[in-house]
């Protein structure tokens, strides 16, 4: 799999994953579930890697998957406790776990394309 096929795969599951959470929790929000704000503040942390991930920086790819690891939570406790919105937990279970695969796999290969990585302690020092 190239680099360019891995980005572009990355970059619609993450835009999928927004668009399904923002519509869960602004209608968990409208029908009084939640509080707005609430509502609002679970759509903000997917928000804060936007740019990185549509740009297809390494780094973004490298450390977004710690917030994914939130709502893994999230979906993997509504599989468990609920009945009414187990299709929706389960898309967004293996969806956030197909981009915990890819986010690092897209981060080391771009990385090594650019030439990053870790610095290697010279033996001299």
């Amino acid at each position: 799999m190239t680099t360019q096929t891995l980005f572009q795969l990355c970059r619609t599951g993450y835009v999928a994953l927004l668009m399904l959470l923002s519509g869960w929790f602004i209608q968990q929000g409208m029908t009084g579930e939640y509080s707005m704000v609430f509502s609002l503040l679970w759509i903000v942390p997917l928000l804060l890697p936007i740019k990185g991930i549509l740009t297809g920086k390494p780094y973004t790819y490298a450390w977004a998957s710690f917030i994914l690891c939130l709502y893994l939570l999230h979906g993997l406790t509504l599989v468990y406790v609920t009945e009414d919105a187990l299709y929706f937990a389960l898309i967004e279970s293996v969806l956030i776990s197909a981009l915990l695969v890819g986010f690092p796999f897209y981060a080391r290969m771009r990385g090594r394309e650019l030439g990053l990585g870790l610095k290697k302690k010279s033996k001299d020092s």
